[in-house]
């Protein structure tokens, strides 16, 4: 049994694995006429030059380039996860008590934090880390540490997710750090969730990646069978999560282990959903973050939007 902080939950259910392979798509052909993400602000970023943005845009609102000579700028998924992560920090003030994501986004915010405290332009600043990777990474920034025992209340946490439905409810946990993530995040007076745009589903489990569960190594195969059972009608497959170095069960920073659920359809009632994993016995957590985003930025070819609940 070993712990593989890089071991990322990335298999798609086979019955979606077709559909990963198809163009890029934007906001406005996700969700065309629709009240979900169309109705975010959109903003100009600094990385995007080219655009002009309206007094109130929409996502269908079309964007003019003003020379045509100019050709189209195009940046990689990291560089669209800086983009937002970097908006984000905007929320930041001084004094603040925050709660520091996990994940190569939250990475990113993470970097920009303490790159404004060493400048002088933030102070006083409390961080709450969500993983020991985090607690590592802020520690190497001099960001000050605490916990939720001396904060039980926090100002804002930024983090990133692995999927966001118009409503703003997310799955996160891919990464394994799910359930201080969620103790964390679930105490914070403002949440902001950075993504870019192909984090966007129209519903949880839409992407075909994992929905993650973090369970007791004690009788693990008895919980994934009844997890997967519960979910039997919308075609769940249940698979613990394994490190891609050795084969051994991921080992989460609380010493559990975390079963991967991947569904053909649509699990229909979140709260439902929730409350049945939750029932089983051998459950700590799961990865659906419902009502908890206050905020989510999503960068895209278009520029950031920024969607407030």
């Amino acid at each position: 049994m070993s712990f593989c902080p890089h071991s990322f939950a990335r298999t798609a259910h086979p019955a979606v694995l077709r559909a990963q392979q198809a163009p890029t798509v934007h906001l406005h052909q996700i969700y065309p006429g629709t009240t979900g993400w169309s109705t975010g602000r959109l903003f100009m970023a600094i990385p995007y030059p080219h655009f002009i943005v309206t007094d109130n845009p929409t996502v269908d609102t079309p964007i003019t380039v003003p020379s045509p000579s100019l050709p189209p700028l195009i940046l990689t998924q990291d560089e669209l996860k800086k983009v937002a992560a970097y908006k984000a920090v905007e929320f930041v003030k001084s004094g603040m008590v925050l709660g520091l994501g996990t994940g190569s986004t939250a990475k990113h915010a993470v970097d920009k934090i303490g790159q404004l405290l060493r400048q002088g332009d933030l102070k006083d600043i409390v961080g709450i880390p969500t993983s020991k990777m985090t607690h590592e990474q802020a520690l190497s920034l001099g960001i000050p540490l605490s916990d939720l025992d001396s904060h039980p209340v926090l100002d804002l946490a930024i983090d990133g997710a692995d999927e966001v439905d118009p409503y703003m409810n997310l799955v996160k946990g891919r990464g394994g750090s799910l359930l201080r993530e969620k103790m964390i995040e679930g105490c914070c007076k403002k949440f902001v969730v950075v993504v870019d745009e192909s984090k966007l589903v129209k519903h949880l489990g839409g992407s075909g990646l994992a929905m993650p569960v973090e369970i007791v190594p004690f009788c693990w195969k008895f919980t994934a069978q009844r997890l997967q059972l519960l979910f039997n009608e919308v075609g769940c497959v249940a698979k613990l999560r394994t490190c891609s170095e050795n084969g051994q069960p991921f080992v989460t920073d609380n010493g559990n282990y975390i079963i991967d659920l991947y569904f053909e359809k649509d699990l229909g009632d979140l709260n439902a959903a929730s409350d049945a994993i939750l029932r089983n016995p051998g459950v700590v957590e799961h990865g659906m973050f419902l009502g908890m985003a206050t905020t989510v930025i999503i960068a895209g070819g278009r520029g950031v939007t920024v969607k407030n609940k």
